[in-house]
């Protein structure tokens, strides 16, 4: 099956409903981005699909989710790896980590895991490498210390400078593409 259909499936068992404030809930199939709390959204359902489809996550591996939020792309990630994966959601609102760390739970998918990031480190490398990596923030300019959190050939999708890339890590360098157009709350590196 291709990357398209296995996206549209983890989204059809996967309500972003879930994953949204009580007061969200009845907008959750409106594609556009919608509130959370302390500054943060959760994205728009047409851009998480082209981000996971461009990741081309596959069963058995280890997903990296930086800036995770609602847990409802940790979710997704999880039925994309399967019971034989694993998916880390890393989120810098400790709030926020645990609220969406609860509706993670909800799924029943034990093998995610939602929580909160250390802010004098981008990712967590003592737990890499990692087949994927989607970022859920705009950086700058591509952050190596997450291209070196990737195993050889691992992909990263992550939107630099208003632009979505996907990164292939290749020995100490990467391959990258980019494609659209993209706005995304600042990424925040130590």
């Amino acid at each position: 099956m291709d990357a398209t259909k296995r996206v549209a499936r983890a989204m059809r068992h996967t309500p972003r409903a879930t994953h949204l404030p009580d007061r969200e809930a009845p907008n959750a199939l409106l594609d556009i981005p919608l509130p959370l709390f302390g500054g943060a959204t959760n994205s728009q359902p047409s851009t998480v699909a082209t981000m996971l489809i461009a990741l081309d996550v596959r069963p058995g591996q280890r997903v990296l989710d930086v800036g995770a939020g609602s847990g409802w792309t940790t979710a997704l990630l999880a039925w994309l790896v399967g019971e034989r994966g694993e998916v880390l959601g890393l989120e810098l609102d400790e709030d926020l980590a645990r609220w969406g760390a609860e509706r993670l739970a909800r799924t029943g998918r034990g093998w995610a895991r939602l929580e909160a990031a250390d802010p004098a480190v981008l990712g967590r490398p003592s737990e890499g490498p990692y087949d994927r990596i989607l970022v859920s923030a705009m950086a700058a300019r591509l952050p190596w210390t997450l291209v070196g959190q990737l195993c050889e050939g691992g992909v990263m999708v992550i939107p630099v400078a208003g632009q979505l890339w996907t990164c292939r890590r290749v020995g100490d360098d990467a391959e990258v593409t980019r494609s659209g157009a993209y706005r995304f709350v600042p990424l925040v590196e130590p």
